[in-house]
């Protein structure tokens, strides 16, 4: 059976990322998942599995209503963004599966290789993560992208980028200039933000 679906491509401020849009949900509400492998998509995501398969897919993330697919630097999006919306409509539209497992359980992107640091659980974790959620969160998935928030240390908050904001130029000066600056409007007690998957 097939569902009506529309799919359109967004272009993000990562060059390496397009964005493709679904007029319907494809995972629940506050899921992703980011895969920088096809390894990694066994047995958890058939769609990026499926993706991977296209000579020039170099990384999938998976949200809410969209799929971010990054490419390999040796082809122009001119040249293969059709093809992809097609791809995504007809998997949506056929009903086929998305999303087998919770990312909880998934080693699913490069940067976690890189161990999470542990931190303390602290009294500003609450209102860090709303901050984060109303201004911060709706920001970074219009770009292709998620956020995670890892922790609180001494001044130091640290985030997790996914999808388009991983690896993006322009993502430090968000995480510098807006991140940053927002969080220590509402909280004096943070120096800086820092993000595990980039180089700071």
């Amino acid at each position: 059976m097939k569902v009506p679906v529309t799919v359109y491509a967004e272009i993000t401020p990562n060059p390496s990322t397009m964005k493709f849009v679904a007029n319907k949900y494809i995972l629940p509400s506050g899921e992703s998942a980011n895969f920088t492998t096809q390894a990694q998509t066994k047995g958890y995501s058939p769609l990026a599995e499926e993706l991977f398969k296209f000579p020039f897919v170099d990384g999938v993330f998976l949200a809410a209503n969209f799929v971010t697919v990054t490419k390999t630097d040796n082809v122009s999006w001119d040249f293969i963004t059709m093809q992809l919306r097609e791809f995504i409509r007809d998997w949506i539209s056929d009903c086929k599966e998305i999303l087998l497992q919770s990312q909880e359980v998934i080693v699913a992107d490069s940067s976690d290789t890189i161990p999470l640091p542990e931190l303390e659980a602290s009294e500003y974790d609450d209102k860090i993560t709303a901050l984060l959620d109303q201004y911060v969160r709706p920001a970074v998935e219009n770009d292709g992208g998620a956020i995670d928030y890892v922790g609180y240390d001494a001044g130091k908050v640290v985030v997790k980028m996914k999808g388009s904001c991983a690896g993006c130029p322009s993502s430090t000066a968000t995480l510098k200039g807006g991140i940053e600056t927002l969080l220590k409007q509402h909280l004096p007690n943070v120096q800086e933000v820092v993000a595990l998957n980039q180089s700071m």
